[in-house]
C-alpha cells in the first residue's frame, strides 16, 4: 500500500532525512520511534506534501507522487497530528470543523456524514455544537480522528496521536485506533517516541536515527528488546525508566 525508497529531505543546507526505505502492505500498521529530531514526523510531512524539498521514491496504491498532490491524494490519505487543540479551529464548532472537508471535497450529505463520524470515534450527536475549549483532550483528538475518517481514507497518518494526552485517557485513544483498522480496513504509519506504543499498535517497526533508519524490527523483537544496533538497544533501556547507572553508560550518536 505504501513504499518509501531512498528519501532524502532537506531543510535548507541540513540533509534530515537521509535515504529512508520501508514498505507497508494493505491494512497494516507501521511504526518509526526514535527520540526527537530523528526525522519521524518529516517522513509523514513529507508523505503528505508539506514538505517539498525531497528526493527519492514515494508510492501510494501503485501510484509515484511527485512534488505536488491532487486533491484526490486527500481523499485516501490523512494525517493526525499530535496536539488536538493545536489542530482544530477554537472559533468553529465541531461540526463546521468536519463539515468543511466535506464541503471541500464537495462530497453533499454533510450532516449524515458528521454524524456516522462522531459515531465511529464515540461521542454522539450532542457534541457536533460544542466548541474544542468545550471538550476534554481525549474528546478533542476523538474529533481530530473523525474528522480524518470522514473522507473515508484508506491511510491514516499518526504523528504522535497520543502523546499530549493523560496516561488515562491514551488507552482509551490507541483501542479506537486499533479497533477502527481492523473494522474499516485501513493502513497506517505511526510516529511515536514510545516504543510501548507502537510495539502494541504496529506490526513491524523501523528505529530512526539523526534521519537514517538503523534497524527495522517485529513488535515481539522491540517489545522483548531483541535488537541488534546500540542505537536501538540504548533506546530501549532509556524506556525502562530512569537510572542514573543506565544512563551514565548512555553515549552521544552522531
Amino acid at each position: 500500500m505504501i513504499e518509501i525508497e531512498n528519501l532524502n529531505v532537506w531543510f535548507g543546507e541540513n540533509h534530515v532525512l537521509k535515504d529512508v526505505s520501508f514498505d507497508v502492505p494493505l491494512n497494516g500498521s507501521f511504526g518509526l520511534v526514535g527520540e526527537s529530531g530523528s526525522g519521524k514526523s518529516t517522513v509523514l510531512r513529507t508523505i503528505t506534501g508539506l514538505v517539498d524539498d525531497w528526493e527519492g521514491r514515494i508510492t501510494i496504491a501503485d501510484k509515484n507522487l511527485g512534488p505536488k498532490r491532487d486533491i484526490a491524494f486527500y481523499r485516501d490519505v490523512q494525517m493526525v497530528f499530535q496536539d488536538p487543540f493545536g489542530s482544530l479551529h477554537p472559533r468553529h464548532t465541531i461540526d463546521r470543523i468536519l463539515s468543511e472537508p466535506v464541503d471541500v471535497h464537495k462530497l453533499g450529505n454533510s450532516d449524515a456524514r458528521v454524524i456516522e463520524a462522531l459515531k465511529q470515534v464515540g461521542l454522539d450527536n450532542s457534541f457536533r455544537f460544542r466548541y474544542p475549549h468545550q471538550l476534554s483532550g481525549g474528546q478533542r483528538q476523538r474529533v481530530a480522528i473523525a474528522r480524518a475518517l470522514i473522507l473515508k481514507p484508506k491511510i491514516l497518518l499518526l504523528d504522535e496521536p497520543t502523546s499530549a494526552l493523560d496516561v488515562s485517557i491514551q488507552a482509551e485513544v490507541l483501542n479506537l485506533l486499533s479497533a477502527l483498522r481492523r473494522d474499516l480496513g485501513l493502513t497506517y504509519i505511526m510516529v511515536s517516541h514510545d516504543l510501548a506504543v507502537v510495539a502494541h499498535m504496529c506490526d513491524d517497526i523501523a528505529i530512526m536515527n539523526l534521519g537514517r533508519i538503523v534497524e527495522r524490527a517485529t513488535a515481539r523483537q522491540l517489545a522483548d528488546g531483541h535488537l541488534d544496533h546500540p542505537y536501538s538497544q540504548q533506546l530501549f533501556r532509556a524506556a525502562a525508566g530512569y537510572d542514573r547507572a543506565i544512563i551514565d553508560s548512555f553515549v552521544d550518536w552522531d
